[in-house]
């Protein structure tokens, strides 16, 4: 019988990422989505029969939250991680022989804004506001259930660097000179390359003995003049333009976003998984940024 995983919410870049490589890995990769070609959320008898014999199911559901915190928006944005959250929990208890693990995506928007010292998972202080309180539902959604068969653990990723997400609007930036600082350029960027992602499960579901919150996050966050230098480096663009705080908030409302997108400081340090013995194959930003770019 073919080895399978499960992606719910599997469509994103992330998601596809993740498919890609565990077909090459000779996995049967079933997704979950909202889309009529896949199972869907509210088929939970097919939802069971996919979680049945898997060996991990990865949750990366969610709408995406580059986009403007609008009350309509702001509850799209909690129900689709909360909801498909509770949605896999009731199916895994429904299963016969459920996954032995269930990794659930978390966000390391988190932690509070922090320009004064890195946030682990022991010492890291938990912020206010939109995003934090979706992470903490998130969290709370996923830890809420009791699974005697099943390690669950939660992803607190930072930025996720590859060909899409995050890196569009930066590559863009950079494209028509404005790839300078953004704000006062200070602000801690805690990213990771999507690769590293998808080598952090491997390392989960390997090592056993792991479970709970761990920060997504390379060792090495940079400031964000700091990131933009490098993109504009391996983009062989000498002048960028910064962009002031107001000139963000403008920008943002025309493309429909909010600013606290770019201007958190996130200042993120993955600890529990590199006291666990894992190695990052991308610890810095230019390398991650060519390997992505020189495509």
């Amino acid at each position: 019988m073919k080895k399978k995983v499960v992606l719910a919410g599997g469509t994103g870049f992330i998601g596809q990422y993740l498919e890609k490589q565990f077909q090459e890995q000779g996995y049967e990769v079933l997704i979950i989505s909202r889309q009529s070609n896949q199972i869907l959320w509210n088929d939970h008898r097919g939802i069971v029969s996919a979680l049945e014999g898997a060996e991990m199911v990865i949750n990366l559901a969610g709408k995406s939250v580059n986009c403007r915190y609008t009350d309509k928006n702001k509850k799209e944005i909690m129900e689709s991680r909360t909801e498909t959250t509770r949605l896999l929990g009731n199916a895994v208890l429904d299963c016969e022989n459920p996954p032995p693990l269930w990794i659930n995506a978390s966000t390391a928007t988190l932690y509070r804004h922090a320009e004064d010292r890195p946030m682990t998972e022991e010492k890291g202080e938990i912020g206010s506001g939109f995003s934090v309180e979706v992470g903490q539902a998130w969290e709370q959604a996923f830890f809420a259930f009791q699974l005697p068969k099943t390690r669950q653990a939660a992803l607190r990723l930072a930025i996720v660097l590859g060909d899409e997400g995050a890196m569009g609007p930066y590559k863009n930036m950079v494209r028509f000179g404005l790839g300078g600082k953004q704000g006062n350029g200070k602000q801690m960027f805690s990213w990771i390359h999507v690769e590293d992602v998808y080598r952090i499960i491997l390392f989960l579901q390997q090592h056993e003995e792991l479970s709970g919150v761990f920060n997504a996050s390379a060792p090495n966050p940079v400031t964000n003049k700091e990131f933009m230098e490098s993109v504009r480096k391996v983009m062989n663009r000498k002048i960028g333009l910064p962009a002031a705080k107001w000139m963000l908030s403008v920008g943002a409302v025309a493309i429909g976003t909010e600013t606290e997108l770019i201007l958190k400081s996130r200042w993120v340090l993955p600890e529990r998984l590199e006291r666990a013995g894992f190695e990052f194959k991308y610890k810095m930003p230019e390398p991650a940024l060519r390997e992505i770019l020189k495509k």
